[in-house]
């Protein structure tokens, strides 16, 4: 079916779930899931991952769980929070060979309240993370990071906080761009309540605008990841 918009329902049902958070209610009420949120998500994928071509021709649009859709079940094996189902709901594009977590990615969320569009790399595991800190010892690279950082602020989003507080071994404090080294991950953001768009096929261009304006972070990001040694 093509995409025509979030459902409604959609938002009911997690609210709902906010009140019920159990596998048997869920099991009870799987083919409401399926209906309002599972196969419109499955649309939005085919329907946005064929427009993100345009910007990145080898983007990964995949509608399946693991994929570019992500299990509603939670693993709490290594959580804090012990509830079994998640209360957000996440789309996933991803550029490269890398597991999709840690690949330049664009990537859209909603929940009960509302609704998150965003492109980074969601995860520095270690290897990435020491490849990054090399990278940026590029003044050329580091330089142009800070610009597009700039930029993304300039036109209202969010960059996430840097997650270290010291400067790690390896990079020289005096360095013009050793503040790059406090970070741990890097994503652009912006969130926003359920609209008319969200409702409509419009979500699609208002998205793929947002993607456009955060394409040179995904682009600096994924020539990053090509540097990755395993």
């Amino acid at each position: 079916m093509a995409f025509n918009g979030f459902k409604k329902e959609a938002i009911t049902f997690l609210k709902d779930l906010d009140k019920n958070n159990s596998k048997v209610w869920f099991e009870d009420h799987r083919h409401i899931w399926q209906k309002n949120i599972l196969e419109p998500n499955v649309d939005f994928v085919e329907e946005m991952g064929e427009t993100l071509q345009i910007l990145v021709p080898t983007i990964k649009a995949i509608p399946k769980a693991s994929a570019s859709l992500f299990k509603i079940y939670r693993d709490t094996r290594f959580s804090k929070d012990k509830t079994p189902m998640k209360d957000k709901i996440g789309i996933l594009f991803w550029q490269g060979t890398a597991h999709r977590m840690s690949s330049s990615s664009f990537y859209f969320f909603y929940n009960k309240n509302e609704y998150y569009i965003a492109s980074g790399m969601r995860m520095f595991k270690p290897p990435v993370l020491k490849a990054y800190r090399e990278y940026i010892k590029d003044e050329k690279k580091a330089k142009e990071l800070v610009e597009i950082l700039e930029d993304l602020k300039n036109k209202g989003y969010e960059i996430n906080e840097p997650k270290f507080k010291r400067i790690p071994k390896g990079i020289d404090k005096d360095y013009k761009y050793a503040h790059l080294a406090l970070y741990g991950t890097l994503n652009a953001s912006i969130s926003q309540k359920h609209d008319d768009k969200f409702y409509s096929i419009e979500i699609v261009d208002y998205a793929f605008s947002v993607f456009e304006d955060m394409k040179d972070l995904q682009k600096w990001l994924y020539e990053l990841s090509l540097t990755v040694k395993s």
